[in-house]
Formats: C-alpha cells, sequence, structure tokens
C-alpha cells in the first residue's frame, strides 16, 4: 500500500489557519510525489492537476478560496515535475501513468471520491481520468484545454496522429511540434533560461502568437513589467524549481501524444459521464484552435460530455486563466461543486 511521509512541516498544527499550505512527499504508483495541501483533512476533497510549464503553485489562489468553505484541496507537483519524481524513461509520462498516479495518491491519503480541476495539460489529464475511473470522481472543472476526441484519442477509420494534426493545422514551428525530438526543446528550454522563460511564457499568457514562435528569442531583452496579476515572487517561485529540475520532464508529456492517442483507443466512443464545467478565456490559444468554438458552442463538447452543465468563456482572459482571473475562477469553481 502506498505510504504518505511528512515533508515541510506535515500536518497542519492545531489552530493554523485553514487556508495554510502544508507540504507532504506521498509515494504513489512507484513514484514519490511532492503534494500541497489546504483546509481541513474531513472536508470533501477537491484535487487539482496543473499544466505546462507550471507546478501545484499555479493553484494557490483557488486552494485558499477553497480551504476557507471547508474543502479539502489536494494539489501535487505531476511526475517530471518541482518536487515530484521524473522518471528517465520518456514512456513513462503517458496518459496511463499519469492517471495512475493520480488514483493511487487519492488512494494514498484514503480519498475515495475528488472534485476534479484541472488547466492545460491538467485538463487533459483530468479528461482521461473521467473517461479510464468515473467511479473516482464526484464533478469536474476543467479549464482551458477541452476534450478533442481526436487529438486525444484513436477513433474512427479517418484517423490522424495527434503530432501530425498539429503540424498540418501550424506547421512544424509550433511548439507542440518542436518538443517532440529530444535535445531540440532542452536547448531553447534549458534550467538556466528558467527565470526568462516563466517571465515570458506567463506574461504573454501563452496566446496563439507566443506559441509558435522560440521562447527564448530575444532572450537578452529587458523583460517587460509584469501583469497585474503577477509578482516577482510568484516568478521566483516557478523558476526556483525548474532551475532544479530542469524542463524534460514537463515536456516529455509532449512526447507521449501520439502513444495516448493510441493507448485510448478502447474509448474511441466513450462519452466523459461525469457532471462538468468548462472554464476557458477567448484570448487563449486553446480557444482559437481550427473549429474549436463551433465544437464548443454547437453541440460537439456537449455530445461528448453530456452531463456538460456549463461552458464559460471569460472576456479578455488568458491561458492562464485561474491566475489571471483567480477571484473569477474561483467563483467559478465553488458555486459549481457546492452543487454536489
Amino acid at each position: 500500500m502506498a505510504a504518505a511521509e511528512a515533508q515541510g512541516g506535515g500536518a497542519a498544527a492545531a489552530g493554523e489557519e485553514e487556508g495554510a499550505i502544508r507540504h507532504r512527499t506521498v509515494t504513489a504508483n512507484g513514484i514519490a510525489m511532492h503534494v500541497a495541501e489546504s483546509g481541513p483533512e474531513s472536508g470533501r476533497a477537491v484535487l487539482f492537476l496543473h499544466g505546462f510549464p507550471e507546478l501545484w503553485y499555479s493553484w494557490r489562489h483557488q486552494m485558499a478560496h477553497l480551504a476557507a468553505r471547508g474543502y479539502r484541496c489536494v494539489a501535487p507537483d505531476l511526475r517530471g515535475y518541482g518536487g515530484t519524481e521524473a522518471p528517465a524513461d520518456v514512456a513513462s509520462y503517458t496518459a496511463f501513468h499519469v492517471v495512475g498516479d493520480a488514483v493511487a495518491l487519492l488512494d494514498a491519503l484514503a480519498i475515495h471520491k475528488v472534485f476534479v480541476v484541472g488547466h492545460d495539460w491538467g485538463a487533459i489529464i483530468a479528461w482521461y481520468l473521467c473517461l479510464f475511473r468515473p467511479d473516482r470522481v464526484t464533478a469536474l472543472v476543467n479549464t482551458s484545454v477541452a476534450f478533442m476526441r481526436h487529438v486525444f484519442i484513436r477513433a474512427g477509420a479517418g484517423a490522424v496522429k495527434t503530432t501530425d494534426y498539429f503540424n498540418q493545422a501550424y506547421g512544424p514551428t509550433y511548439y507542440i511540434c518542436r518538443f517532440q525530438e529530444p535535445g531540440v526543446a532542452e536547448k531553447e528550454f534549458a534550467p538556466a533560461h528558467a527565470r526568462h522563460l516563466m517571465t515570458r511564457i506567463l506574461s504573454d499568457r501563452f496566446s496563439e502568437r507566443a506559441a509558435g514562435k522560440e521562447t527564448t528569442e530575444n532572450a537578452t531583452v529587458e523583460a517587460a513589467a509584469l501583469p497585474a496579476w503577477l509578482t516577482e515572487a510568484d516568478i521566483d517561485y516557478f523558476a526556483t524549481a525548474f532551475e532544479k529540475t530542469g524542463f524534460t520532464g514537463a515536456i516529455n508529456y509532449y512526447r507521449n501524444m501520439d502513444r495516448n492517442w493510441e493507448l485510448a483507443a478502447p474509448w474511441a466512443d466513450a462519452k466523459v459521464m461525469v457532471p462538468t464545467k468548462f472554464i476557458v478565456g477567448d484570448g487563449d490559444l486553446t480557444y482559437h484552435y481550427a473549429g474549436i468554438q463551433d465544437y464548443l458552442h454547437k453541440g460537439g463538447l456537449k455530445a461528448d460530455v453530456p452531463l456538460l452543465e456549463e461552458l464559460v468563456v471569460v472576456p479578455g482572459a488568458g491561458h492562464f486563466i485561474q491566475q489571471e482571473r483567480a477571484q473569477e475562477v474561483s467563483d467559478h469553481i465553488y458555486d459549481f461543486i457546492a452543487k454536489f
């Protein structure tokens, strides 16, 4: 059985603020996972899954908001990120592995069912989790990345491999395409560039324009002022982690997109059968994928996710919506999960 070990202060002391972050290392699915928690351990659990290139820290605002309302918030660094182990084998970063991590983490923490909140790659993993193990999910709030069956799952005679799809749609300079060849992305995403990378990516809001270009371009140029929702302390937290770990583990998720697409073939016609709310900013690159707006607004997402209850498009919001519009997203999450 997976064992949980206290780290960085362990469980909250009596009288500690509900919103305070507790850190521990949990052995789950054969790896050591760093987990941040807040709120009472007796509360209903919310599992937060972060994206690229982020950490548990991306959910700091939502964790404080929900912990203050009695929820137990659980936010791991996903495998390959931050304080969580980073296996060397590229093939160890499939959706099966990461969903396995999430389920094993819940087992280690003695949590049977959770509310799941995902963003970016965390949203992709959350979709897979709800397909593979809906029995462990009470309800889902996903952000940024919609359920794109043709990208996530090999389905139908005309199926196009995920990386071929992005190459055909956006060309070989698109970040997902650039990330495929080992060594190329590592040169661009060198640990020494971590501060510049995190500043630029977060400040650019991962727009469609930014995603198509090398992120280290003009690396010597003085960075512009940070957006109001982002502080130097926030950059410090991300940069310090990636300076230590590098970005290879994070990039390996992209190198498994084709493998995930094939592995998920048994779910080719499966529906996401958990109550769901989907949130996206209208400035997010994912909201401008070819055909995605018709899919979202003309019944496609509802057909794939029959229990979709709410679809929210936030005007003016970019990709890192849970940080950029922290209060608004926190309210959306709470308003939805409070119904269950």
